[in-house]
């Protein structure tokens, strides 16, 4: 089981609430959110309540402060934490199905691993839509997942709003969360 502590201040300062499963609103327990420390477990935390906007991904024994998230896989400017998601270990196959269209349409292609990069490999445009069969997976707006990230779990996803990112986000590599979380 996971356990992430967020901070009203900076550098794990200040008021703190213990959380140990999803949050849609972390701001229902502080005034506000400019830092968090993981002290078990991964999570994803979100700038924007109910698991939107920008995402960074941490795990164990990272912190984090706002403006400067640099989580495990990367910066990602943020003005506060305001909602985070628990990630489950997952054991087994990943699969998933990445098409270049919304609403399933277009290319297809069913990925079982990492991806440096969509153009190089699949000469696909962009990724707008994906089904997650089995695995968690993270996606990145640069090729050798940099840039903003995007995190999914087994489900459907018609669009990139269905992600919890706007429509201007490109994807152009996924990774496994291959992590014992």
């Amino acid at each position: 089981m996971g356990r992430i502590i967020f901070f009203e201040q900076k550098n794990c300062q200040g008021r703190s609430y213990e959380c140990s499963a999803d949050c849609s609103d972390v701001h229902m327990h502080l005034n506000r959110c400019f830092s968090c420390k993981v002290d078990s477990g991964c999570f994803v935390v979100y700038d924007r309540p109910n698991f939107m906007g920008n995402q960074v991904f941490l795990r164990r024994g990272e912190t984090s402060n706002h403006q400067s998230m640099g989580g495990t896989m990367g910066p990602a400017l943020m003005d506060s934490i305001r909602s985070c998601r628990m990630i489950q270990t997952h054991r087994g196959p990943f699969r998933l199905r990445m098409y270049e269209s919304e609403n399933f349409g277009g290319q297809m292609h069913e990925l079982m691993e990492d991806c440096e990069s969509v153009q190089d490999r699949y000469s696909m445009s962009n990724c707008h839509s994906c089904n997650v069969m089995e695995g968690h997976w993270l996606m990145f707006e640069q090729q050798n997942y940099k840039g903003r990230m995007v995190y999914v779990r087994p489900g459907e996803y018609r669009n990139l709003r269905d992600m919890g990112v706007n429509n201007m986000m490109t994807i152009s590599s996924i990774k496994r969360i291959t992590d014992v979380c």
